[in-house]
This record gives C-alpha cells, structure tokens and sequence, in this order.
C-alpha cells in the first residue's frame, strides 16, 4: 500500500505527535462535553490537550529548533530532521509531559508516550515495538494508580494492548488498526463498567481522548484515520471520516497566567513568600473551557488551614458537600521508588484519583483530589524536592446530580476515639451493646432512604441479613457491608463516595474492606484450649479475624508475632486502633518492629479506646 509506514523514525514520531496536538484541539470540546469522571469539571479535553503540548514542545527543546506544519499528506515535517532518533524525540516527550501534565487523565497520557520511549530504545516504532508499548504503558498506568477504576483510559489502554498482542497482521499499520478497534470496542463498553457515566449517558471522557492518540498513529502509519461518531449524552452522532487536518500553527496556545472563569488556581513553590491567587477571567477569543495554571511563583508558601502531620488522612467530613475539593499536582526529584511508594499509599489515604508516575529519568509526578491540599503536599515533601506546585479547586460542571444523595452511612462501633474517628467521616455511628433489635430501630431511625451499614462484627451474617430484610419497606434500600472489625469498617468508609449508585458505592466499599486483613491483640482472660493450643490467663492472644494464631506469656511479644505473621503475605499499609486497656508504649513497640523488619510499609495509629481488644490492626 503507497505510503504504508514499516516504521517510524524520530521525525514521523515527531510528525505524529504534532498531529495529535491538532487532533486533541479539534476533539477538546467534545471530550470536556463527556467529563463526568472523576470529577465533573469539563476539563478532560484540555487537560490531554495541554499535557500534549508540552510533550511537543519539550521534543522541539530536545531537538534545538521548531518544527514547521506538517503538510497535508502526513509527510515529514522538516526533511532535516530525516535522521532524528526515535528515543530521543519520545523520551523527550515523554518527560515534558510528565513534568507539564495537566489532571488525572494527563498525567495518564505521559505515561502513554513513555512506553513507546521505552519500546523504542533501541530503533524506530515497528510492529513489535508497537505491541510492547502498549504493554508497558498499561502496566506502567496500572502500577501508578492507587486505586485502579474500570471503565476508564486503563481499560481502553488495556483492551488495545491485548488487541495488539493478538493481532495477526505483521505490520505497524495493521497492528495500530488492531489496537483501536480495540479501544472503540472498549470505549463504547465504558458505561457499563463505572455506573457514573452509566447514569450521565456518556463514555469515558480520558478514554476517548486516549481514542484520538490511537487514531491518529494509524494515520501516522499511512493509513486513514477511522470513522468515529461524535459521542454525546444519548446516541452518538455520525460524521465524516476524516476532518481536513489543520495547520499545527493554527492550534490555539494560551498565554501563561490565564484561567477559566469559572475555576479557581493556586501556585506555589515551598521555597518563601506569600500565595500566588489567581482567578482571571478568560480573555476575548480564549475558550472558557481552557484553563491554565499560571506560572508557579517561586517565592510562595502554600497555607494549610488545619497543620497535620504528612500521610494523615483528613476526615472525609472536611472536604465533603460543604467543603472545599481540591486538585494538587506537583513534581517530585531527588527521591527513590521506595519513598515515591510511600507517597503514593499517604496520598491514597488524604483522598481519591491518586496517580504518581515517573518520567524514567528521576523525576516523578504526583496527582491526587483530596479535602486537605496541606497535608498533600507535605506528604510530597517527605518525598523529596517539589517543584510546580499546583493547587485547583475542584468544580462541578452540572454534569452529575447537583444534590446530595439520599443516604446515610450507619456504623457499630465502640469507644470514644473510634467513635470519633466514624462521625469525622461522615457517618452515623451505633454505639454500645448491639443486638439484632438494636441494629433495626437504629436502621428505622435513620432518615434517608438509602442505608448502607457497617455492622463491624457485631453481629453474625444470618442476624444482618434478618436486619436487613426487616428494615426494607418499599421506600428504604438497606444494603449491609461485609465488615468484620472496625478496621475494615474504617478502610470502607475511606471509599465512600456520595456521588455514586448507591450499589456501585457499596460495591467499592465492600472492595476495600475485603482487601483489608484484619487482627486484633488480646489478652486472655482465663485458662483454654485454642485452635494453636492452650492458653493461659494473661497470655498474649494474637488472632487474625477470629481465629487465635498466636500465643505468648509476653504481650508485646504476642503484638509482634501477630505482625510478621499479618505482613508476611505482603502488605503496604498498616492501622492501628488502640484499645482503652492497651499499655503504654504499645503501639510505639509495633511500629518499631514493623518500620525494622518490613521497610517501606506505613503504619498509622489511631486511639480507638474499645474494650477486649488491646488494638485492632488493618493490613491493606
């Protein structure tokens, strides 16, 4: 076939990368249009947009001269540049667009461009290298997520890459036709996968812009473009297959220091000074939907209102309806993998679309929706040197409900600090004895429609689902979640997500509990026979759920034991709830012996205050 591409060289990979900066601009309205997930802030689009223009820019930098428009027929850009190495022209990309990602879906795309860099180590893009980059952008995109989501770019990325591997076709064009019809199946699949997008009538938003990328490396290996629809709420609607490119020139640039109307930006460098604010309005000729962060003053120090130690999480309660949301980004250097883990599970605890990647070349970027931008960016700080600090405050576009769900979250738990530390987050919180008869009238005395409840190990299955049945009356949806302890009550909670279904948030919090193991350090009380033998009265019990797998005349000895047997399955974060009776210097003893035997797990400690147990202990 006339111009069919074997491979491509740095200057076609350079070629492809400006085309799909104009792809990205023509497609931003559209895929702001979809922005539902995961927040609704339409702003999917030109984020993608703007990380990609960096990653073209940082190219042209590498290169030491700008490239012309690419002329009509796809051909090179600047015959000069016939010769330019395929690694360098993509591990270039790859790190400006780490380094200037924009959102969740941004941050995703460098991660794209940096597994065809790693593909291309060694040559140009060929078929081979083709399947390998899209194996290893998937699990590099997969490794960087806290908390993978299906129904997203991972999954569109996912379904290209295995549509790649399996493609028979030998050739770059037929494997990069394999891999989009793979992620158009996959993209259309979306809605019913993440049931946010379901209720908007809408696909992914991220995994449509990763749609335009594939497309246009079809193009880019002489092919034409496919046939897309225009996908809108409702059924998409048909267009021509293929849009006359436009000049790369044409592709609109906002100046630095500009914003959207309707959002507000904050940038800081920890390095002196006062807080940068600006919420400018967009100016004559500039799309409102085209927010940019201003250039980060050098001399600002980002304010917290409440100073928390890093990794802490804040309470849910602070950053729900009523509160503010925020987006941070920032870089990180001068780090390792083991601290940028590290970083990764605090930032998964203070809130939610937690994304952390490398460029490959020591510098990382972080990303995560969170109640407290403080105790982000502190998290960062004990990671390494920060550097692009940028701090938004989340904004609904009107694309997901505007009012707060109708339902309430009702948790058993026992002593003060645990008790405390459930209504922080948000939830209703049964106190004391609690039999089956307790449970309903607590349930009845709730007044939203729809319950969810942690029950904590309160009571056994076959009583909650009685509970359960009993409380439902044709306007009342009860659903109970599989917590056996309040440790795994605590790491659902940390799921919730009012915006949801309410079955898809039971489903997500229900995950988290059941990827939570859990134990507990008791003391005996008298004289008996256990599944590991006999105990005495004051021997130290450890038990994992509720079988006893561990006994000690030594308490403290009994805690450590309970420990190494918990992490020996693997694990990266530890809580502790420490029980009213727990002696002092506890929970310091455990957190020794965790921090010297199993390096890089985190451990957070909560003051429970419940009877029996001397501390409960959560393993995620």
């Amino acid at each position: 076939m006339p111009g069919v591409a074997d491979a491509l060289d740095g200057t076609a990979l350079l070629s492809w990368g400006r085309h799909t900066l104009t792809a990205l601009e023509r497609h931003r309205d559209e895929i702001n249009a979809l922005n539902v997930f995961p927040v609704a802030d339409s702003d999917t689009g030109t984020n993608l947009l703007s990380t990609m223009r960096a990653a073209v820019r940082g190219a042209e930098a590498a290169i030491e001269a700008p490239i012309s428009p690419a002329a009509p027929d796809r051909g090179p850009a600047i015959a000069d540049h016939r010769s330019l190495s395929a690694h360098g022209v993509m591990a270039a990309m790859a790190r400006a667009a780490t380094m200037g990602a924009r959102g969740n879906s941004g941050i995703i795309l460098s991660q794209v461009l940096r597994g065809v860099a790693d593909a291309v180590a060694d040559g140009p893009l060929t078929a081979e290298a083709l399947r390998f980059a899209l194996r290893q952008a998937a699990r590099l995109v997969r490794e960087a997520l806290s908390s993978p989501v299906e129904g997203t770019m991972l999954t569109i990325l996912d379904r290209a890459a295995e549509r790649a591997a399996d493609a028979s076709e030998r050739d770059l064009l037929g494997v990069a036709l394999a891999a989009a019809d793979g992620a158009v199946k996959a993209l259309g699949e979306t809605p019913a996968q993440l049931g946010v997008l379901r209720e908007a009538g809408v696909v992914d938003a991220g995994a449509r812009g990763l749609l335009v990328l594939l497309d246009e490396l079809v193009a880019a290996a002489g092919g034409s473009a496919p046939a897309r629809p225009v996908y809108r709420r409702g059924a998409p609607e048909e267009r021509p297959s293929r849009v006359p490119d436009r000049p790369a020139t044409d592709v609109s640039v906002i100046s630095e220091g500009s914003a959207a109307a309707d959002r507000s930006d904050f940038s800081a460098d920890r390095s002196g000074g006062g807080v940068e604010y600006s919420a400018s309005v967009a100016r004559s000729g500039e799309a409102a939907s085209n927010p940019i962060a201003p250039v980060p003053n050098p001399g600002a120090v980002l304010p917290t209102s409440a100073v928390r130690p890093a990794g802490e999480p804040a309470p849910r309660s602070e950053w729900g309806s009523g509160a503010p949301h925020y987006e941070v980004m920032f870089l990180v250097r001068a780090s390792d993998e083991l601290r940028i883990g590290e970083l990764r599970d605090q930032l998964g605890a203070l809130g939610d679309s937690v994304v952390v990647v490398g460029d490959g070349d020591e510098t990382w970027s972080a990303h995560v929706h969170c109640g407290d931008a403080g105790a982000a960016v502190e998290a960062g700080l004990a990671a390494g040197a920060l550097s692009g600090i940028r701090i938004e405050i989340l904004d609904d576009s009107g694309h997901t409900p505007t009012g707060k769900a109708d339902r309430a979250i009702l948790a058993v738990a026992s002593g003060a600090g645990a008790v405390r530390l459930f209504e922080d987050a948000g939830a209703v919180v049964l106190e004391g004895a609690v039999t089956a008869d307790v449970l309903l009238e607590a349930v009845r005395r709730v007044p939203q429609r729809e319950v969810l409840v942690l029950p904590n190990g309160a009571l056994p299955a076959h009583e909650l689902v009685a509970v359960s049945v009993a409380a439902r009356d044709g306007q009342r949806e009860v659903l109970m979640l599989p917590c056996g302890s309040m440790v795994q009550g605590l790491a659902a909670l940390s799921m919730h997500d009012v915006g949801r279904a309410a079955a898809d948030d039971a489903f997500a919090m229900s995950e988290a509990a059941a990827g939570t193991r859990w134990g507990a350090l008791r003391v005996a009380p008298e004289r008996a026979l256990t599944m590991v033998g006999m105990c005495e009265a004051g021997d130290g019990l450890g038990l994992v759920g509720h079988d006893v797998v561990v006994i000690d005349s030594d308490v403290r000895a009994a805690g450590r034991t309970l420990l190494d047997r918990m992490l020996g399955l693997g694990g990266e974060l530890v809580t502790m709830l420490l029980g009213g009776d727990a002696p002092e210097g506890l929970s310091d003893d455990l957190t020794a012996h965790v921090a010297a035997g199993f390096p890089g797990v985190e451990v957070v400690v909560y003051p429970g205050g419940q009877a029996g147990d001397l501390v409960q202990i959560g393993v995620e």
